[in-house]
Formats: structure tokens, C-alpha cells, sequence
């Protein structure tokens, strides 16, 4: 059974930075595609990044420029890295493989003054 799990979270200021993490284990992420979505309370899940297997790389509008995605040299582990958080990016971020139709737990991130 392969299962997910997300981690780096916390609590952060505007403008401030995070770099979640995304491993899997009991298979390897190595070439699939990765996605990160987020839901924020009272919101629909939304799509926030995504790898594909080949290293094409994909944002939504909202965090271009500022989040980036990246894989670890081995595969197991997908980042993504939020700089310059906005309040707006408060959500529980989870990340997917559709292939395998996994999610994780998810990880909170809070941005708050």
C-alpha cells in the first residue's frame, strides 16, 4: 500500500516562507506526475502545483512567481517551496499522484499577523 504524507507546515508571516514536503513510501514517485492542491475552510479544493513525470512544471495563477516545485534527486520526495506567503494562501495543503489515486494527510499552513 503506498501512502503519502505531507510535512513542513506551521504558522507564518506575510511575506514570510515555507517548504512543504511530499514522501511517499512503498513506491517511488520517481516518474509520475505529483500535484499539490490546498482547501482553505469553507472552500473547494483547488489546484496549487504540479510535476509531471517528464519535469514539466505547472502553478495557478495565484502563486506564480511565488511557489516553486521540485523533485529530490532519488524521487521519493516532492517540495514545494512559498515564499512570500499571502494570508490568502491559509489552507490545508494536500498532495496527490494520480496515478495512484493517493492523497495525504495534508499540512496546515496558517499566514497570519
Amino acid at each position: 500500500q503506498v501512502q503519502l504524507v505531507e510535512s513542513g507546515g506551521g504558522s507564518v508571516q506575510p511575506g514570510g516562507s515555507l517548504r512543504l514536503a511530499c514522501a511517499a513510501s512503498g513506491g517511488s514517485m520517481r516518474f509520475r506526475a505529483v500535484n499539490w492542491y490546498r482547501q482553505a475552510p469553507g472552500k473547494q479544493r483547488e489546484f496549487v502545483a504540479s510535476v509531471t513525470g517528464g519535469g514539466i512544471l505547472n502553478y495557478a495563477e495565484s502563486v506564480k512567481g511565488r511557489f516553486t516545485v521540485s523533485r529530490e534527486n532519488a524521487g521519493n520526495t516532492v517540495y514545494l517551496q512559498m515564499n512570500s506567503l499571502k494570508p490568502e494562501d491559509t489552507a490545508v495543503y494536500y498532495c496527490h499522484v494520480p496515478s495512484w489515486d493517493n492523497w495525504g494527510q495534508g499540512t496546515q499552513v496558517t499566514v497570519s499577523s
